[in-house]
């Protein structure tokens, strides 16, 4: 992420929510700076607890950047945001719940409450399960040793995930397993 990012979305008339890590240490260090050095203008806390196996508390700290932030950044960033995650695993062997604990922190252009950056941030994530995640992991994206043109074959992942998701298909995994053993089932799918 370039400050020039954040100037062409402003110019598109759009507004970036960017997660800051890391591989930009000067950036991260100024946005948990100014987290550390005033109140947060929003809070929202979350849990959710109907996943498998796991319980998720959230919370999501809205700062306003003002002139708390780096001058270079000042002008592109309107708003910081905190998520604080701590997770309970459940592991099943010992009946214990151990804990994992994770600091994101967020970038906005512009002013958001906690709900609406929340479910921003959520939705996102949505996004990289229902698409990322899956051409990563089920179609072996990232294992993929092929070098020569390999957006072709990018292309024809995407027009397989297209078929199943058009044809209704919610788990991927099952479904390309399920068509490997049945040559008829696989030619279906392309004439409903």
């Amino acid at each position: 992420m370039s400050k020039s990012t954040f100037t062409h979305a402003a110019a598109s008339g759009n507004a970036l929510l960017v997660r800051v890590k890391g591989n930009q240490p000067s950036l991260h260090e100024a946005l948990s700076t100014l987290c550390r050095s005033q109140p947060p203008i929003d809070v929202l806390e979350t849990t959710d607890r109907r996943r498998h196996g796991r319980q998720e508390h959230r919370r999501v700290e809205v700062f306003a950047a003002g002139d708390a932030l780096v001058a270079e950044w000042k002008p592109h960033v309107a708003c910081v945001v905190r998520v604080s995650r701590l997770t309970y695993l459940k592991d099943t062997r010992s009946g214990l719940w151990p804990t994992r604990e994770e600091i994101g922190l967020y970038a906005c252009q512009i002013l958001l409450d906690a709900p609406t950056t929340a479910r921003s941030i959520r939705s996102h994530w949505g996004i990289e399960n229902r698409a990322h995640h899956v051409r990563d992991v089920t179609m072996g994206e990232d294992a993929s040793r092929i070098r020569q043109q390999p957006g072709i074959i990018a292309r024809f992942r995407s027009f397989a995930l297209n078929i199943l998701r058009a044809n209704g298909v919610k788990n991927v995994r099952q479904t390309l397993y399920a068509n490997a053993l049945s040559l008829e089932r696989l030619l279906a799918l392309g004439t409903s």
